[in-house]
């Protein structure tokens, strides 16, 4: 190659030399460009730079000659003499019409033609012969670091009208190498059978192909980095991989691999020692190790320790901290002392905080929810919860934060947030769906969660369905004040027929309206209180119960059964999700109250409490483990004599517990003559729920599938509570959010239920909230 470099070189020299030396120098009147089709007269020009009326020498054509070849857009270029006009005269190459990958299946044509955009192949370049043998070795590269070796490229170049060509690349991709050995040497400790069990790597099986045989670069080499980190997290703190040999067939189908290692002896944590300029009182750091005295050393453990204590001087506005454990090792003892040395830096100011991607969200509605201020000093905990508190607006598919100090200055840094914004941030939608509890049903709906850009949010709602009809309007102004005090104003009228929907024969009309606040006690806790009026119409049919129709005859009379009732809810919050949608840590606490205001006597009296409690365990990435439980009860007071049917509490059904029916589940003192559910004055339910993104689609935030166990019942407080009455079930479900509102489907059997239990096992409910 260094021969034919060296001779290709002396031929280009020679054609300058000689174009430069077929001119003797001349005043140059004027100069003529020929042969141009794509390029422009002015891009020539700017690379001659020969101008009229100067004199042109052979060392100025030299030096033209070798720019505009260097450009990549000619073929050849030659320079001649027409009286006092300089000709330039150029063969220019074609441009890159198209580019078409064929055949490509395991790699994106995206990410392959990005990839060749690196190498400054993409369409609207010239064409050069030599940058295409290129492009066949860079596909060549993509399918060998996933172990195709036999891929083949193939690539057909066809000319266009106007100097252009179009460039198609067929690609065979060909299979992938399989492993037929994966050999381990040198490990006494742990066998075979357990170190390539960690493995995504292995060897194919005796009959056909196994899902994890296929050889990949990548691959092998982070399955040799899960082998180092198991040892490196038992102790083995000198675990070594001293060789990898990769073998491969001259059929390039099957590859033999053999790992050496070196295990070392385990080694035990003999003490720790922080030293440096801690900053924070060293009593406040050692609670951070994940490390103690007489603990095998873990190099993840090590990690994790390093990495909280460069977090808890962040929160002190030391964010470049270095935090670097230095081990000691004692051989004979097989003792290992860490010191965990502090170079805490200076403290850094935040300058500026910039925004970008917020194109239809008014940046005061971002600023209002950051917890870190410009001009003060950063705190890596207040600029984590400005990002949570903008992912849990709601109006953004991704949200992030970076942190770069500002050039020149080491106690200043700039805080980056860019989000990006969703779709839409509201809906127009109408839908047909279906309801075991509701049947089928009729919707639409006007939704704006940020309207117009200023945080505001608006429902108007129609819902239509064999048991509920419901007319609503709310709307959300989460900053009514400037300190955070939210409003919410609703307005609502829902008919309910109670034989359609599970419960006691009667229908319900009821008018409601009413302003809600919420005040901001911390950063994690919220009160809200407010007042509901209520307008009830309870019509009874030949098929009430006697209960109902007594409670009828208490408030007015069974003909006319209307009443009023001045509703006061007070809540109490403490809210640590992550997110709004889907969360994956935290959790969420709740008391909520209602009391019947006794504001004369034809107002209902009663009051009801519920306790609720939702936690957000993060399993691995965005599989989540949930677990659930409610305490709620109901009463009346004064003079009334019994608690409102509607009051009362039911479970059964998706939301309570699955896979029993509807609102059917009860015990003593919660059913009728006939056996039907009245509902009880007290209900428990628990549950817990693995969460996780559907295979086919592990990038949704949108839909999860889950594996649930549920659990409650409802009771008579005045029959006693018996949990052994508890019900349970256990499924599979469906959670969707779609533009006319949650998709849940479940699949339930029961594992602890009794004699006359009513079971549903599969439910599922579209277009109701």
């Amino acid at each position: 190659m260094g021969l034919v470099f060296r001779l290709g070189l002396l031929a280009l020299l020679w054609c300058f030399t000689t174009v430069a030396a077929a001119f003797t120098p001349f005043m140059v009147e004027d100069i003529r460009v020929e042969g141009l089709q794509r390029i422009s007269v002015g891009t020539v020009f700017n690379y001659l730079d020969i101008e009229p009326d100067t004199e042109v020498t052979p060392a100025k054509i030299e030096q033209a000659v070798e720019r505009l070849y260097q450009t990549g857009f000619f073929y050849d270029v030659a320079f001649e003499r027409d009286e006092n006009t300089l000709v330039v005269v150029l063969d220019e190459r074609p441009s890159i019409a198209t580019i078409t990958l064929e055949g490509n299946e395991d790699i994106d044509s995206n990410q392959l033609l990005d990839s060749l955009k690196l190498i400054g192949f993409r369409e609207g370049r010239s064409f050069n012969r030599s940058l295409l043998d290129k492009v066949v070795l860079e596909l060549k590269q993509q399918y060998m670091t996933l172990g195709k070796y036999n891929s083949q490229i193939n690539p057909l170049v066809e000319r266009l009208p106007r100097n252009r060509v179009a460039i198609t690349l067929t690609i065979n991709e060909g299979r992938e190498a399989s492993i037929n050995r994966l050999k381990l040497l040198g490990n006494n400790a742990y066998d075979d059978e357990l170190l390539l069990g960690l493995l995504e790597s292995g060897e194919r099986p005796l009959l056909g192909f196994g899902s994890n045989d296929q050889y990949s670069r990548q691959k092998l080499a982070g399955d040799l980095e899960k082998i180092r980190s198991y040892y490196m997290d038992r102790g083995y703190i000198n675990f070594a991989i001293d060789s990898t040999q990769v073998s491969i067939t001259p059929e390039r189908e099957d590859v033999y691999i053999t790992v050496n290692l070196s295990e070392g002896e385990p080694y035990r944590i003999k003490a720790i020692n922080i030293a440096g300029d801690t900053i924070v009182p060293e009593a406040e750091l050692r609670p951070l190790l994940q490390l103690k005295a007489g603990d095998l050393f873990s190099r993840s453990a090590l990690s994790a320790s390093s990495r909280q204590i460069a977090e808890k001087l962040g929160d002190n506005g030391y964010a470049f901290a270095s935090v670097n454990p230095v081990p000691q090792l004692d051989d004979e003892q097989r003792e290992v002392t860490l010191t965990f040395l502090v170079d805490p830096g200076k403290r850094v100011y935040v300058r500026r905080i910039n925004l970008y991607g917020h194109h239809r969200t008014r940046d005061e509605v971002l600023r209002r929810e950051l917890r870190q201020m410009e001009a003060g000093w950063i705190s890596t905990a207040r600029v984590k919860r400005s990002k949570t508190r903008l992912d849990r607006l709601g109006f953004f598919d991704e949200v992030s934060v970076n942190t770069a100090r500002v050039p020149g200055r080491q106690d200043q840094a700039d805080i980056d947030i860019r989000v990006m914004e969703k779709d839409a941030f509201g809906n127009l939608s109408a839908g047909v769906g279906y309801s075991n509890a509701q049947g089928v049903l009729l919707n639409a709906s006007v939704t704006q969660d940020n309207f117009l850009g200023s945080g505001k949010s608006f429902t108007v709602k129609v819902d239509n369905s064999q048991s509920n009809t419901v007319y609503s309007f709310s709307t959300t102004d989460p900053y009514f004040t400037i300190d955070g005090i939210s409003q919410t104003l609703m307005l609502s009228y829902r008919k309910t027929d109670g034989s359609e929907s599970d419960i006691s024969d009667y229908d319900l009309r009821t008018w409601s309206l009413g302003p809600s606040y919420g005040i901001p006690v911390s950063e994690y806790n919220t009160f809200r209180t407010g007042v509901t009026f209520e307008n009830t119409e309870l019509t009874p049919n030949d098929y009430t119960l006697e209960e109902i129709l007594a409670f009828c005859d208490d408030i007015s009379s069974r003909e006319q059964c209307d009443f009023k009732t001045w509703r006061w809810r007070n809540s109490f919050a403490h809210d640590t999700r992550n997110r709004k949608i889907f969360p994956n840590g935290g959790g969420l606490s709740q008391i909520s109250t209602a009391l019947a205001l006794p504001l004369n006597q034809d107002t209902l009296q009663f009051y009801t409490v519920e306790l609720t409690q939702r936690n957000y365990f993060q399993v691995y990435h965005e599989i989540t483990l949930v677990s659930h439980g409610e305490i709620s009860y109901a009463d009346y007071y004064g003079d009334r004599n019994m608690l409102p049917p509607f009051e009362r509490f039911h479970a059964g059904g998706v939301g309570t517990v699955r896979g029993f029916r509807n609102n059917s589940l009860g015990t003593e003192g919660t059913f009728d003559s006939q056996g039907d559910s009245l509902g009880g004055d007290t209900r428990l339910l628990t549950g817990l729920e693995l969460l996780f993104p559907p295979p086919f689609d592990e990038q949704s935030n949108s839909m999860r599938l889950g594996l649930f166990i549920d659990g409650g019942n409802v009771y008579e407080r005045s029959y006693g509570i018996d949990l052994e009455k508890m019900r349970f079930s256990t499924g599979v479900s469906l959670s969707w959010l779609t533009p006319v509102g949650p998709l849940k489907f479940s699949y339930g059997v029961p594992l602890r239920d009794k004699r006359g239990d009513e079971l549903e096992s599969f439910q599922f409910s579209i277009g109701i909230p």
